[in-house]
Formats: C-alpha cells, sequence, structure tokens
C-alpha cells in the first residue's frame, strides 16, 4: 500500500524498517511474514501505524501529528473559492468519531504526506499558477481515486475531503488566468463527486447529496458537460438507493453530457439511467439504457481517450449491471448468468464491490427457488464485507436475511440466520 498509493521506494521502506530490500520486495509479494514482536513495532512505528490497526497499544508518536512533523488540516465549514458562487459556499461541517477518526487521519497522514506530494503543491499556494499546477492535482486525483477500489467511504472520506478543501483554497488564495480557472473548478467538480460518493458509501445521504450539487455546479462553471452529466448521474444513483425515483435526473444526466461526450462517459450514464429505470420497474426502458451503454463501449474505438473518472466502466461493468438490473426486475434467468460470469473471475481483493455484488446473486437465486445456494451466496457476501468501511453490504445483507427469514426449517438457512443473530 505504501508504494502503490504513497509512492514511496522499497528502498526508502527498506532503510525505515531495518529490512533488506529484496525481502521487502518479498514481503511485499506475499512470500513470507513477519512474526516476531520487535520487528513489527519497528514497523509500526517506521511507517507511523496507529498500533491498534495491528494489535498493539497506542504508541508513544500518537498525536494528532503526521510523520512529517505537520499537524493535519482541519477541515473547516465555508471554504469559499474565489468564485465566489453561493453554490460552492457552505461546504459544512464534517464530524468524525472514535477509532474511525484515527484511522482515516492515518491514512491522510501516509497517503498525503509521506507519500512526498503533500495536499496541494505547497509552491503554488499564495502565488500564481499554472497549467502544470493543475496537471499535478489532476494526476494526484486520479491516483486517489483508486483508493475506492479497496477501501469502503468510512476510510476515504477524509482523504477526499482534504483534497477538495485544499483545491478549493487554491481557488481562493492563488492568481491564474480563466482557462486555468476553469480547469481548477473540473477538478473541484471531480473531488467533490468523489467526497460525495465516499459520504454516500459510508452512510451520510444529506453529504453527499450538497457535494453532488456542489460537484454539478462546478462542471457547470467549468464548462465541462460530461462532468456536470456525471454528477447528475451521482445524484441519480443517490436517488435510487434511497427509495427515490432517480429517472428523470438520471435522464437529465444523459442530455447534459450529450451525444459527443466521450464513449465510456456515454456508457456510464446509460448504465446508470438503466439502474434508475429498473428499481422503477421498467423493464423496457432498462433494457434499452443498457443496449445503449453496449452499443457506447462497442463502438468506442478510434474515438479520443474519456476521462480518468470513467475508465473503469468495461464490458464487465456492465456485465454486472445488467444482472443488477434484471434482479431487480425479478427475472432471475437472465439475472444469473450474467452475474455468475462477470464475478467468476472478480478479484477478493475488492471486498466491498464484489460482496455487494454477491448480495444480487444471491436475490436472484432466492427468486429462482434456489433457497440453499442464495444461502450459500449471501454467506461469501457477508464473509467478504467483514471489516469494509462501508454500511451498504451489511444494509444489503440484513435485507436478503429477512427475506430468508421463512425458509428457517432449511439446516444452512438456519445456521447462517443464528450465526447473524436473527
Amino acid at each position: 500500500m505504501a508504494r502503490q498509493w504513497g509512492g514511496i521506494s522499497f528502498v526508502k521502506i527498506s532503510d525505515a524498517c531495518d529490512i533488506k530490500p529484496e525481502r521487502v520486495g518479498k514481503l511485499a509479494r506475499g512470500e513470507g511474514s513477519i512474526t516476531t514482536y520487535e520487528k513489527i513495532a519497528q514497523i509500526t512505528d517506521a511507517m507511523h501505524i496507529p498500533g491498534h490497526l495491528v494489535g498493539l497499544a497506542p504508541r508513544p508518536w500518537e498525536s494528532a501529528r503526521t510523520p512529517s512533523g505537520r499537524t493535519l488540516p482541519e477541515l473547516k465549514p465555508g471554504l469559499m473559492p474565489v468564485t465566489d458562487s453561493p453554490e460552492l459556499h457552505d461546504l459544512g461541517s464534517f464530524d468524525l468519531e472514535g477509532d474511525d477518526v484515527q484511522r482515516r487521519q492515518f491514512l491522510a497522514a501516509s497517503i498525503g504526506v509521506t507519500g512526498g506530494a503533500a495536499f496541494l503543491p505547497e509552491t503554488a499556494e499564495g502565488r500564481r499558477i499554472g497549467s502544470r499546477d493543475v496537471e499535478h492535482i489532476q494526476r494526484r486525483t486520479a491516483r486517489l481515486r483508486g483508493l475506492d477500489d479497496v477501501l469502503g467511504g468510512a476510510d476515504t472520506r477524509l482523504v477526499y475531503r482534504a483534497e477538495l478543501a485544499t483545491t478549493l483554497r487554491l481557488l481562493r488564495e492563488s492568481a491564474y488566468t480563466e482557462s486555468t480557472g476553469r480547469r481548477l473548478l473540473g477538478v473541484v467538480a471531480e473531488q467533490a463527486q468523489q467526497a460525495g460518493w465516499a459520504a454516500f458509501d459510508a452512510g451520510d445521504q444529506r453529504e453527499a447529496s450538497a457535494l453532488y450539487e456542489k460537484a454539478h455546479h462546478a462542471a457547470t462553471e467549468a464548462g465541462d458537460s460530461a462532468l456536470a452529466g456525471n454528477s447528475l448521474a451521482f445524484l441519480a444513483y443517490q436517488q435510487v438507493s434511497t427509495d427515490t425515483s432517480g429517472v428523470a435526473t438520471a435522464a437529465a444526466s444523459c442530455e447534459t453530457a450529450g451525444p459527443d461526450a466521450p464513449a465510456t462517459v456515454r456508457a456510464l450514464l446509460h448504465e446508470r439511467r438503466a439502474w434508475a429505470h429498473a428499481k422503477a420497474g421498467q423493464a423496457k426502458e432498462a433494457e434499452h439504457a443498457i443496449a445503449q451503454a453496449e452499443e457506447a463501449l462497442i463502438g468506442k474505438r478510434g474515438e479520443r481517450p474519456g476521462p480518468d473518472w470513467s475508465s473503469w466502466v468495461d464490458t464487465r461493468e456492465l456485465q454486472i449491471m445488467k444482472g443488477r438490473c434484471w434482479t431487480e426486475l425479478h427475472r432471475p434467468l437472465r439475472a444469473v448468468p450474467a452475474l455468475e460470469e462477470a464475478l467468476a473471475d472478480f478479484d477478493d481483493t475488492h471486498a466491498r464491490d464484489k460482496s455487494l455484488y454477491l448480495t444480487w446473486l444471491a436475490h436472484a437465486y432466492l427468486d429462482a427457488g434456489e433457497v440453499e445456494q442464495s444461502t450459500t451466496v449471501i454467506g461469501k457476501a457477508m464473509d467478504l464485507s467483514a471489516g469494509v468501511g462501508s454500511v451498504r453490504p451489511q444494509e444489503r445483507a440484513l435485507e436478503f436475511l429477512l427475506r430468508l427469514r421463512p425458509h428457517r426449517s432449511l439446516t444452512p438457512v438456519a445456521e447462517l440466520l443464528d450465526r447473524a443473530a436473527m
């Protein structure tokens, strides 16, 4: 993680932890393990890992300061960018409690400081910034977006909010050309979307909605129609997840981005629209939207590359969305093959996403009358989601377990319900 997300070389890790570089490389590949208390404590202190994360007592150095000696930035409400736009004003308070604070502070510190790139280019703040500074922030935003592949919103929320806060600070305190300002606003929109997604994943729907709205306004002000459309798609997805119809918002997201948006953007927005239709029970419209997403992906060769924030949309992602839609529409004969195929080689390291997708597969099996198989699948989902910093897998597992209750007479079902204390 230190190398992948922080950009720290094996040589630096070796020096800090007093382990030969070759040994560090092997450990990073999962070959061998560290078993002595002394060495575990040494690594913990060298890399500033809070003691509770590795079963140790709080380390002597644990405080509100980062490994470099800098105090972690305190997020303040009401950060105002230079646009003086009321829609981008008042980001609201950001309250965290308990051990999650320490974990997220550690992430912010280790990723944002130890990795050699502070929360913003420090040489840029308070002076005139140009295209190279913006490119630096864009690359950093793209790298940090990858955290969402392996961590839940409860773990990434502080990191993404801190990134957004510092970019807003650049907007407020720096001088730049009009074109640079638009690009910065585009970065604000991306970061607000990511921060909103982390809040959504952590269960804070009010904060997520506010951030999506601000992302939409920033993208619109930046003149980026694709990014503005994606903000609406995020809003639609949240609406659907909170039992509100998101069809109109999802349709607006596609219209906002327009037919000239990059292929991966069109595919992303159409699949989100398909999901909104499926949740509304509109099978024909959902199928049509999926077909439009497929058409965009199939025909993308020769088109200009899409933005980094849409690069994760591929044929497997679309296959999973198909399965999810057919599950919601209670069409298990279509849902099960689509989900089974897509999840066949889905790596367990993506624990949150895989556990979520398995819950839809479990529902599809139960709709098909395969109670025992659905029980096996939901058991795998529950195992995967243990310790994941997201409220969604647990919420969906609970929803499914309630459906299983009438089948308690079956031994596997009874065992699973007892395990879940239901």
